[in-house]
């Protein structure tokens, strides 16, 4: 897809119909709403596939499901952060019950993320269309950072768009993310299951997705950068 074709293509339709923001755009300077137009953006540029397939990668929320469901998508939802904490975990019990002396200790955060991965993302080759990253990003190992976003770029199909969130400083709580509507997200907040491991610069971001063709960024209020790009 190209990003500024799409743009010249669909600009007289969008003069035409300008979207007017609902109810939940008016309420989103309460303190859980949060007016995104990354996710905006998102929907627009993968509108073009009819019964497209989504990979959400955060917590499953019903009217998330519902919402892409009435929109004529495909969702799946892998909360792959919880999955690699109760992978850890299942990783320290199996090392804690080991015989002493069996040589089997921790293995390097490397291999672990190896293992772990194994099993996690489990997805045919160009299998979606957009993937919601949401602020994993920020959380993961520095290992197994790199390994997921080769499995991201795998899975998503030519042309497809992901999704992704970055704080400019340590968040004060750990929030999970609801899609309201097109253009707003609900945080929910959430006992922590991983620390804030770091706070990216601009470069990078766009070194993590290297890979892919063309990024859009967006900067809210709250000093988010919600990040698009496409493969």
């Amino acid at each position: 897809m190209d990003w500024t074709a799409k743009h010249r293509a669909n600009s007289t339709a969008t003069a035409r119909a300008p979207v007017k923001p609902g109810p939940e755009v008016a309420n989103a300077a309460s303190a859980n709403m949060r007016v995104s137009n990354g996710l905006k953006e998102f929907l627009w540029l993968i509108s073009d596939n009819g019964q497209g397939k989504i990979l959400d990668l955060g917590a499953v929320f019903q009217s998330t499901v519902m919402f892409f469901i009435e929109k004529g998508f495909r969702l799946s939802t892998e909360d792959l952060l919880r999955s690699w904490k109760e992978f850890l975990h299942a990783e320290e019990e199996s090392l804690r019950n080991a015989p002493v002396g069996d040589g089997n200790g921790r293995g390097s955060q490397g291999m672990l993320a190896g293992k772990f991965l194994d099993t996690a993302l489990q997805y045919s080759e160009d299998y979606f269309h957009g993937v919601l990253a949401w602020d994993l990003f920020d959380y993961l190992d520095a290992e197994l950072l790199p390994r997921v976003m080769e499995r991201i770029y795998t899975v998503m199909r030519p042309g497809g768009a992901v999704l992704a969130s970055f704080h400019s400083r340590a968040p004060e709580r750990f929030n999970r993310y609801k899609v309201v509507d097109s253009q707003t997200l609900e945080l929910v907040p959430t006992p922590t299951l991983a620390v804030h491991a770091r706070v990216f610069q601009n470069r990078e971001i766009l070194d993590i997705f290297g890979k892919f063709r063309s990024s859009k960024t967006f900067v809210g209020r709250d000093q988010v950068r919600e990040a698009l790009f496409l493969k």
